[in-house]
């Protein structure tokens, strides 16, 4: 079931929704316009080595800013 998190574009109000396919239309609860945008959740993962907080598993290195990408 995905639930994500949305920040409304007109009110700066944030909430979660759950969306249950693709074509879902999401809007602001506070003020009811579509001009909202998802934001990039943080999660947690647990396993044998215990709790990992992931992001969309960057690579080490943090990134671009960190010179992940190469680009330094």
């Amino acid at each position: 079931m995905p639930i994500y998190e949305y920040r409304c574009r007109e009110c700066a109000r944030e909430f979660e929704q759950y969306v249950p396919s693709a074509k879902t239309a999401v809007a602001c609860p506070a003020c009811a316009t579509g001009n909202v945008t998802r934001k990039l959740s943080v999660f947690s993962l647990k396993g044998d080595a215990g709790s990992v907080a992931s992001s969309m598993s960057m690579p080490s290195g943090g990134g671009c800013c960190g010179g992940g990408c190469g680009c330094h």
